[in-house]
């Protein structure tokens, strides 16, 4: 199996300290950016989520040390944490989601004044907030981008919003996320730069899951009992793995690229949908020639002619997909263990997020580019 999160080759740079570095966790959900952040060398003394399952699946993972309940009520006991070398999270995301209401009276987006708020408790040397693509790109959060940008100068940091896509880290998962960064003392940051040491090969979904078999073996059990039925009107796109050409929000996953953003959703018809024989069999795809039928003209096929082996993602195969490690053990039913997956910051997106902030701290060298890969524009620092 092709390795997905590789970044230890760039730990021990010059300029990296091997020193254990602390951090406080908020908005911690199952760990997925703490994964991250352990990997590059951050001992997390503090944690906190309000979801009970997601709490569980922390403590079997990573440590007793994590906290369930309302952030807003632990935040003036964070004092006793003051001066860490970094606290990080990611507020949730529904209220600025596209997926959701996009609404700035919905109490979740208050939940990232409350991150700031944990800032100014705690006056960590850094900060890392994660959230999605709508808060840094839409004109209609552009208050929220300033509100955040005041508030943490007046704290004294430097700051930098930026967008970065978890396949460009070796995720197999196409995914926007946007992370608003501040350090003291510093003049400069150049988090964007300093990003590209650890950009990776891309690896596609079948690289990324091929090795686990058919649904129903040992390695990849069924999980997804939601059933694939064919819309009676589809919405057809050039792409055969855009487009709804079937009942639901999943999509087809395209075994050439990485997957699309898996959503907290999944568990029934919003889970992406896989052609087994595709990634399994003999590589052709019903998906794809289905396609072709009705790009030609063709009638839909019946809601329930879809052949059996185009079936609902799995849930080991979600977890390879989103880059948890292989051992990790979820908590809770399936529905929950598929929302935790689609609610987590993927791992290897964290840990080069993790190794960056390390970089700005012990003030390393600006990495020399010269891979062509290297220069594309994977990371955009978003002017606020």
């Amino acid at each position: 199996m092709k390795t997905i999160t590789n970044i230890e080759d760039a730990k021990g740079r010059k300029g990296h300290s091997q020193e254990s570095l602390s951090a406080i966790s908020l908005f911690s959900g199952a760990g997925g950016m703490d994964v991250g952040f352990r990997k590059a060398g951050f001992r997390i003394e503090w944690a906190n989520d309000f979801d009970k399952a997601a709490v569980e699946t922390y403590r079997r993972n990573i440590g007793d040390h994590i906290t369930l309940g309302d952030v807003n009520e632990y935040i003036e006991g964070l004092a006793k944490f003051k001066g860490v070398d970094c606290l990080f999270g990611g507020p949730p995301c529904q209220g600025f989601s596209v997926a959701g209401k996009m609404a700035l009276d919905d109490p979740r987006s208050q939940l990232v004044k409350s991150f700031m708020q944990a800032v100014e408790v705690v006056c960590p040397r850094c900060f890392v907030m994660e959230n999605v693509k709508a808060l840094g790109t839409l004109s209609k959060f552009k208050q929220v981008r300033d509100e955040l940008r005041s508030y943490a100068d007046q704290l004294g940091y430097q700051t930098e919003l930026l967008m970065f896509n978890s396949r460009n880290f070796g995720v197999p998962q196409s995914r926007d996320r946007v992370f608003f960064v501040g350090f003291l003392a510093s003049d400069r940051i150049d988090f964007d730069v300093r990003v590209k040491r650890y950009f990776r090969p891309e690896v596609s979904s079948l690289e990324a899951i091929r090795h686990l078999g058919p649904q129903g073996t040992d390695k990849n059990p069924k999980t997804c009992n939601a059933v694939v039925t064919i819309a009676e009107r589809p919405v057809l796109r050039r792409s055969p793995y855009a487009g709804m050409m079937f009942n639901g929000l999943g999509r087809p996953l395209n075994p050439a690229a990485p997957c699309a953003t898996l959503p907290a959703s999944m568990g029934g018809n919003k889970t992406p949908i896989i052609d087994e024989r595709q990634f399994f069999g003999n590589g052709q795809s019903w998906v794809e020639d289905y396609h072709a039928h009705l790009m030609d003209g063709g009638e839909p096929y019946g809601m329930h002619d879809t052949p059996d082996f185009v079936r609902r993602l799995t849930l080991e195969e979600a977890r390879i997909l989103h880059s948890f490690p292989l051992d990790y053990d979820f908590a809770g039913g399936k529905s929950a263990i598929y929302r935790q997956i689609g609610n987590a910051v993927p791992c290897g997106l964290a840990e080069a997020v993790a190794m960056t902030a390390v970089d700005v701290l012990h003030a390393s060298e600006l990495p020399e580019i010269s891979s062509p890969q290297m220069n594309l524009d994977f990371s955009r620092k978003i002017a606020v």
